[in-house]
């Protein structure tokens, strides 16, 4: 677990119920206010509220943020190995790769919203069957980047969300630079030594690991919490429609007092 790293703030805005105006207008204020991560869901319908809403595609829309962004990472929390050819996702990936200069993240799952499988002509199968469906995704992900011509720029970050210990955890230990999850501070302990554990089994070493957690429906009690418990990566989950720029200000100035880099909240 990587605990020196800079406590970094992802943002996660919502490809729901908003016009992409506003979504490209976000994007652009956020860098801007110093967000170090931008980040969309792979979905094709909301996730709450109507559910026949506005919604954007995922990795159409990441595409204009490579092209719209400068400074920021970013990528999908997360991506759907479902929907995709793994050896596609990788090519996208290491296109977005290029196309921002060495800014993507690849974040993956293993899909969950059974309305996105049935509408889209998908096989939902089971929650076991996705998680080995993820397994061998993954692989065919990384052994693609090491075929593709131009090969990606850098190493691409693998960020995996869940936390299921039989499955979830040792992707996790076999694959992951970040690791997402919801769980609370009182969790994170054991699940990182379930980690530890599949890390030893699978002769990895997950020393450099960055543990991330949510924001959203949280304070600063709970995030200092979270600190304390080894998160550096916060991401929070945001509406464009509602353009509530004053939450990501104040979660700014959290960050940069944990990082020393500004005045204590």
């Amino acid at each position: 677990m990587l605990l020196d790293t800079p406590v970094r703030l992802g943002v996660q805005i919502q490809p729901q119920h908003a016009t992409y105006p506003q979504i490209r207008d976000a994007v652009q204020r956020l860098e801007e206010m110093g967000v170090d991560i931008l980040f969309n869901w792979d979905h094709f319908f909301p996730l709450f509220g109507d559910p026949d809403g506005l919604h954007f595609e995922s990795w159409t829309m990441l595409g204009a943020w490579a092209e719209q962004t400068e400074r920021v990472e970013f990528g999908a929390l997360v991506n759907c190995n479902s929907y995709r050819n793994a050896d596609l996702q990788a090519d996208m990936a290491r296109t977005l790769d290029h196309i921002s200069g060495g800014r993507f993240i690849f974040g993956t799952g293993s899909g969950w919203f059974e309305r996105d499988y049935t509408e889209y002509g998908y096989d939902f199968g089971t929650a076991g069957s996705r998680l080995n469906d993820l397994a061998e995704g993954l692989q065919r992900v990384v052994d693609r980047w090491g075929k593709l011509n131009p090969a990606p720029t850098r190493d691409i970050p693998i960020m995996i969300g869940g936390k299921g210990e039989q499955k979830t955890l040792r992707l996790v230990a076999r694959h992951a630079d970040i690791w997402h999850s919801f769980v609370t501070p009182d969790e994170l302990g054991h699940k990182l030594g379930v980690i530890d554990t599949w890390a030893e089994k699978e002769g990895t070493d997950v020393s450099d690991l960055v543990v991330s957690n949510e924001l959203q429906r949280r304070d600063q009690s709970d995030a200092d919490a979270l600190f304390d418990a080894g998160v550096r990566l916060f991401t929070l989950g945001w509406a464009p429609s509602e353009a509530d720029y004053d939450v990501i200000a104040g979660w700014l100035r959290w960050r940069d007092a944990k990082n020393g880099t500004g005045s204590a909240v």
